[in-house]
């Protein structure tokens, strides 16, 4: 991937990538590049620019990592997704297909962010540990797990937006949120598509109460209380639809012992 490749994929998620690299002085890199340099140079000159765009505190480098390695497990989930046979109706690929791109993209944004500092891909198992055995056989398998690794990473981001308020850290939260939000969407089309193909009868773009499979994804969804105050019975609305007005974090912790069966090292 050569550099305008690489800004490319970042404008996918970053629209202020541009931005970013200009406060570490643009014309000062794209002289650089514009020189008779090595192409071994050119990735290096372009790995310190982004790190130096996207600075962060050592906190920040473990969040990302962190969200990393989400982001790797989505993107081979979908990569493996598409390249089994006979497994995604030609009907519904194109979903699947944009939503690959997107996850790939995350990974490349995170992997630039993080530099020298980025984990190494792990070696995932999509079966998850073989709870989900029939995943690249049976689509509607395949499309419920796609749903709890969409709504999983959506409460991961939520969780550690709060660990990201520093003056150092305020360019990747902005990059955090800007993903969740693309990840808020993944959830919500998938979510849709298991109602539309009678995979979860009657299932919506939003979760309702703590409805949902693997039920560790949504422990916690069906809370009540906001910002202190209890909303039950508010202005007449049911449970059910004080809960699908608000989304809930998930802690570390939780996320990873959800992720973890996915993970073989």
């Amino acid at each position: 991937m050569n550099f305008f490749n690489i800004i490319s994929e970042l404008e996918k998620v970053d629209t202020d990538v541009h931005e970013r690299l200009e406060h570490i002085s643009r014309r000062s890199m794209f002289n650089t590049l514009g020189k008779k340099v090595s192409a071994l140079t050119i990735p290096a000159v372009l790995a310190a620019s982004l790190q130096k765009a996207y600075a962060a505190t050592p906190g920040a480098i473990d969040i990302l990592n962190f969200a990393l390695t989400l982001e790797y497990l989505e993107d081979d989930f979908y990569k493996a997704g598409l390249a089994a046979t006979n497994l995604i109706p030609g009907t519904d690929r194109l979903i699947f297909q944009q939503i690959s791109k997107h996850e790939s993209a995350h990974v490349a944004l995170l992997k630039s962010a993080l530099g020298t500092k980025a984990i190494a891909k792990p070696t995932f198992d999509v079966t998850g540990n073989g709870a989900f055995a029939d995943v690249l056989t049976n689509y509607k398998t395949f499309a419920i797990v796609s749903h709890a690794l969409e709504d999983t990473g959506v409460r991961a981001y939520k969780g550690q937006a709060g660990n990201l308020m520093t003056a150092e850290d305020k360019p990747l939260l902005q990059t955090a949120l800007q993903i969740h939000s693309v990840e808020a969407r993944h959830a919500s089309m998938v979510r849709r598509l298991l109602n539309a193909k009678g995979f979860v009868p009657g299932a919506k773009g939003w979760i309702t109460l703590n409805q949902g499979t693997p039920a560790a994804v949504y422990a916690g969804d069906d809370n009540l209380t906001q910002a202190g105050v209890n909303l039950t019975g508010l202005a007449g609305k049911s449970n059910e639809a004080i809960s699908e007005a608000f989304d809930e974090p998930l802690t570390k912790d939780q996320v990873l012992a959800i992720a973890t069966p996915f993970i073989k090292s």
